[in-house]
């Protein structure tokens, strides 16, 4: 393919690094009055990726040729047809298909797949205007919350280095926070929208089930697993969410959409006027400094004028529920494959399936009823509270090499996905999830604190987020060049 020609109809008058700065918003405000092209952004992009990718490797496959004939096909329609996102471009985590380009799970076994039809999602991105240039990187099938495989290797945290970007959106969220986008896809199912985002200093948002439709994969009612946005801001995320959402006959779960959009939800002054925060939800340890940090952010919406209690539903069984629901999906969706590549798989991932392979139904029909009571105590939580607080991690970035956590202030964790607790409980629960950049460790590395709320809630937690981000002061803390450090 060859890129097509150029159809803006007046030029850009952003320099580039102006332009990489810029809030998506306000990119898709010019694109709509024609001061700003699809084109102009696909520019600056490919200049941005060949300074920066190389460094910390976060979009390892491009596709700007399919994306310059997208363009040219949103650019000859008339500037009120070309969607909600006007031509943005949006790169698509690597676990997604995209028809026509190399689609690999970070697996070996798919190094060289190429689909031949995209995902529900992205087929609803592009009718909403997004233009689709580039996959990011992502642990082997998601699994991990360390962005690395053996395809690509290792996705490098731009605060420092040697860190983590975490997973599995890690390329996602490394894109955000070094300007190679504006606002990007991820996934999330034990936090994988949430901890990129906690590392890196952006946004993630893991989306009530069925808030963005998707093509089912090995279940059509699994409800572990969602996709979601990411940004560098709350605003920007949900005008992606927005992007993202609708009713699709091809995902039975999914959900119509809303009357109010999430940006004018985003916008709409909200205030909450109880939350609770807990620094641990009860399951698990905490670095002291991000215990802190939090604790912080949530006195400071306290002396905004919002009562702010120390509480958390009881999650008390979500460790034994997620692990056997986790390896349910894994057998599920993963046997055949260790049955016919079991050399390819990394040593997690036939763990868990090993795991989901030997359950009995007994300990399923458990795990299952230990969820329903779980989002049962959840929603009388939220009769009081409006909001839950938490740390979205419960650390900062650790060394890249480190394949995960293994432990936390004087704990050792029994498995490889302990250390997600914070995150996957709230999984469990069927609630909404954000992360919010909320402050930095005396190693000048991200926290995210976590803000939940009901299920299908989504447009009280933006609000909230909003409020908070205004409180906190923290909008614009990205996009950064990378800070190179030794491992």
């Amino acid at each position: 393919m060859t890129d097509s020609p150029i159809l803006s109809p007046r030029p850009s008058t952003a320099p580039e690094p102006e332009l990489m700065r810029m809030d998506a918003c306000a990119v898709v405000a010019r694109l709509r009055d024609g001061s700003l092209s699809p084109h102009d952004l696909l520019d600056a992009l490919e200049k941005r990726i060949a300074a920066v990718d190389p460094v910390v490797n976060a979009l390892p496959t491009l596709c700007f040729d399919r994306a310059r004939a997208h363009a040219d096909r949103l650019l000859k329609r008339p500037a009120a047809e070309r969607g909600l996102l006007a031509g943005l471009p949006v790169p698509i985590k690597d676990l997604t298909e995209v028809e026509g380009v190399r689609t690999t799970y970070g697996s070996p076994i798919f190094a060289d797949y190429v689909p031949a039809k995209s995902n529900i999602l992205v087929e609803n991105l592009e009718a909403n205007g997004a233009v689709i240039y580039a996959k990011s990187n992502t642990p082997e099938f998601g699994a991990g919350a360390n962005t690395f495989n053996e395809v690509f290797g290792a996705t490098l945290n731009p605060w420092n280095t040697a860190r983590s970007a975490a997973g599995s959106s890690g390329g996602a969220a490394v894109a955000l926070a070094t300007g190679m986008a504006w606002v990007a896809h991820g996934s999330d199912m034990g936090g994988s929208l949430r901890n990129p985002a906690s590392f890196c200093g952006v946004v993630g948002l893991r989306p009530s089930i069925g808030r963005v439709a998707k093509t089912p994969g090995a279940q059509i009612d699994g409800t572990l697993s969602v996709e979601g946005p990411m940004a560098r801001n709350v605003e920007d995320l949900a005008l992606l969410l927005d992007a993202m959402c609708g009713e699709h006959p091809g995902d039975p779960l999914s959900l119509p959409v809303l009357p109010t959009s999430f940006l004018e939800a985003a916008r709409s002054g909200w205030r909450p006027g109880r939350v609770a925060y807990s620094a641990d939800l009860g399951i698990t340890p905490v670095d002291p400094q991000v215990a802190a940090i939090t604790r912080a952010a949530a006195e400071k919406l306290a002396q905004a004028g919002v009562i702010v209690e120390e509480a958390h539903p009881d999650l008390s069984e979500a460790h034994e529920c997620f692990q056997t629901l986790r390896a349910l999906s894994f057998a599920v969706s993963r046997a055949k494959l260790l049955r016919e590549h079991r050399d390819l798989l990394k040593p997690e991932v036939i763990w868990n399936i090993e795991k989901g392979l030997s359950l009995t139904a007994e300990e399923i029909a458990r795990a299952q009823a230990q969820r329903v009571a779980l989002v049962q105590r959840t929603l009388a939580f939220f009769e009081r509270y409006d909001l839950l607080l938490c740390p979205a991690t419960i650390v900062t970035a650790f060394p890249v090499e480190q394949r995960y956590l293994a432990a936390c202030n004087g704990h050792t964790f029994e498995t490889y996905i302990d250390w997600l607790a914070i995150a996957y409980a709230i999984t469990l629960t069927c609630c909404p999830a954000l992360s919010l950049p909320c402050g930095f460790d005396r190693e000048e590395l991200p926290v995210g604190l976590q803000i939940v709320g009901p299920p299908r809630a989504e447009a009280r937690v933006l609000a909230g987020a909003k409020l908070i981000e205004d409180i906190l002061g923290l909008k614009g803390i990205a996009p950064i060049d990378p800070r190179v450090k030794p491992a």
